[in-house]
């Protein structure tokens, strides 16, 4: 029987992703049937929620909930006014952002696929590496991404984007063995490795030619 878990919200390390301010709680509790995040704003004005990506395939139905501060969401060009306490549903691949009104707005959201299993993707440690990768830092880069993969080999994500670190670092042998096992965990990163141009390095590679055919 699995264990429970808790920990207070400020137990959980805040990390950041492009500038936004996160606590991972999925990752923190071990959840594996829906994501589970806090995403935070320091002060008055600072935008709390920000706006999916175009084209995000993760754009889950999703619940938000204000635990703390105060936010005015925007979402479907309507604006609605989320004091502590407030519930706010959006479906999926909404446009939607909120905007903290207070310092220390704290906002729990809540997603998944409907009529789908919940595939957890790990983005919540790669975010914080991300700068460091657009940074050119690919060795400390990696050396974090080695160290992710061991602590949790079941994240597909970690393993395409270090294998495209060991790519643009000549390691080319332990680019394509990453790669594979990155396509072994989903699918969806076969068509990436086609496409991506960190990945160039290799595509001579007979291994890479097999993996992508």
């Amino acid at each position: 029987m699995a264990r429970w878990a808790a920990a207070h919200l400020d137990e959980i390390d805040e990390l950041e992703d492009a500038g936004f301010r996160y606590r991972p709680v999925r990752l923190q509790l071990g959840i594996t049937a829906f994501g589970a995040t806090v995403w935070t704003a320091p002060s008055a004005g600072d935008r709390v929620v920000n706006e999916h990506d175009p084209g995000d395939p993760t754009a889950d139905q999703e619940l938000f909930f204000v635990i703390r501060g105060h936010a005015v969401f925007e979402l479907g060009g309507e604006r609605v006014d989320a004091p502590a306490g407030t519930f706010l549903s959006a479906p999926p691949g909404s446009q939607r952002r909120a905007n903290a009104t207070e310092a220390g707005t704290a906002i729990l959201l809540i997603e998944g696929t409907p009529g789908k299993g919940y595939e957890p993707r790990g983005w919540e440690l790669w975010a914080p590496l991300a700068p460091m990768y657009g940074e050119g830092r690919y060795a400390q880069v990696a050396d974090a991404l080695l160290a992710a993969v061991e602590a949790h080999p079941e994240y597909g994500m970690l393993f395409f984007n270090l294998a495209c670190c060991e790519s643009l670092m000549g390691r080319r042998t332990e680019a394509v063995d990453h790669l594979r096992r990155a396509i072994q965990l989903a699918e969806e990163f076969r068509d990436d490795a086609r496409s991506d141009a960190d990945l160039d390095a290799i595509r001579d590679e007979p291994g890479f030619r097999e993996l992508v055919r």
